[in-house]
């Protein structure tokens, strides 16, 4: 067993402002030259961007970005197209996860399933003044988010299905952004998902303070919308995107559809998520499917719980607190993997 961390990070200001201060925070940590180094090693490459494409799309669809990219751009001395490419989410793939999703009439908790050397450490709560919900969650690719919940009390998370047959689109994790960022409810998430361009095949969870609960099927080619309380890695309705082997994620999703029938609580749900008996928490750390963190969502209070690592009690954050002080006194959450490779934001690593 190995210890791990997040960084929390919380700023209230301008998006421009907030990309120049996650550019400083970048100039003094080991994320991007780790991160360089991994793609050399797997020799992954960086697709090719229209640049004048992603901005029209950004234009319409979260101007805002631009400005945050522009900061970033300006911090890191680099040129728009380099951050739009590293940080931008469209066109860039990043490593598969697997992911469990559970939700009842008042909370949605999330098992993260990924590969810690991959993983950034970032949970980001960001109140922005020139236009945007506050939102709090954890950071991938810097700009996005894995999952999380806004002001308006409305949470989301994601569950990876495919790649194959993707297209130029957004990723996941820029799209989370897009939803807590610029969508008040479910009804508005639903609209967006089915406006923007998918890279490639997810699930996308939304509940809000209504209790409702839908699943989104998005692909590059088509998207639908169901009502459902559970979500692992296969489409039930899209069943030509899902892969060859959907074995775990059924079983796993089995496992959550026999005790969502039992009402369980909030509490009883995340224990059943995190609590490495139940056998959905998952050590495959090394097929990229091993869980890093979990996190539950409660939308009427506003209120988001992490933590890293499994049978472990979370961290409980207050969004109203922080849009009401502008402070959290929590700078960083630990815990304890059964991995003994660090996340990219904790040290240098060696790449042979």
């Amino acid at each position: 067993m190995h210890n791990f961390y997040s960084d929390v990070i919380t700023f209230k200001g301008s998006h421009y402002d907030f990309g120049y201060k996650q550019g400083e925070l970048l100039k003094k940590s080991p994320i991007l030259s780790n991160r360089e180094k991994q793609w050399a090693k797997q020799r992954r490459r960086h697709f090719n961007i229209n640049k004048q494409e992603a901005l029209t799309l950004f234009e319409q669809y979260m101007p805002n970005m631009l400005a945050e990219l522009r900061g970033l751009a300006d911090a890191l001395h680099w040129t728009m197209e380099e951050a739009l490419r590293e940080f931008g989410g469209y066109y860039i793939e990043y490593e598969r996860s697997g992911c469990s999703i559970l939700t009842g009439t008042n909370y949605m908790v999330r098992n993260y399933d990924s590969h810690p050397a991959f993983y950034e450490g970032r949970y980001v709560i960001y109140q922005p003044t020139d236009g945007g919900y506050a939102s709090i969650g954890p950071s991938m690719q810097i700009t996005g988010r894995t999952d999380g919940i806004n002001e308006k009390g409305l949470a989301m998370g994601y569950n990876f299905i495919n790649r194959v047959r993707s297209e130029d689109g957004y990723l996941c994790n820029m799209i989370s952004r897009m939803i807590l960022e610029t969508c008040a409810n479910i009804e508005e998430a639903i609209a967006l998902l089915r406006a923007i361009p998918h890279r490639t095949a997810f699930n996308y969870v939304l509940t809000d303070p209504s209790g409702e609960t839908y699943v989104v099927e998005a692909s590059p080619r088509k998207v639908i919308a169901r009502q459902a309380n559970v979500s692992t890695n296969h489409f039930d309705v899209l069943l030509e995107e899902n892969r060859y082997r959907t074995d775990d994620s059924m079983r796993r999703y089995n496992i959550l559809s026999d005790k969502q029938h039992e009402d369980l609580d909030m509490f009883a749900a995340y224990q059943l998520l995190n609590n490495e008996e139940h056998d959905i928490f998952s050590k495959k750390y090394d097929a990229s499917a091993g869980t890093i963190h979990t996190s539950a969502y409660l939308p009427e209070e506003r209120r988001a719980l992490y933590t890293i690592g499994g049978n472990r009690m979370p961290v409980v954050f207050d969004l109203n607190q922080f849009l009401a002080v502008g402070n959290i006194m929590v700078k960083q959450i630990k815990g304890v993997l059964q991995y003994n490779r660090p996340f990219v934001n904790m040290e240098k690593i060696n790449v042979s």
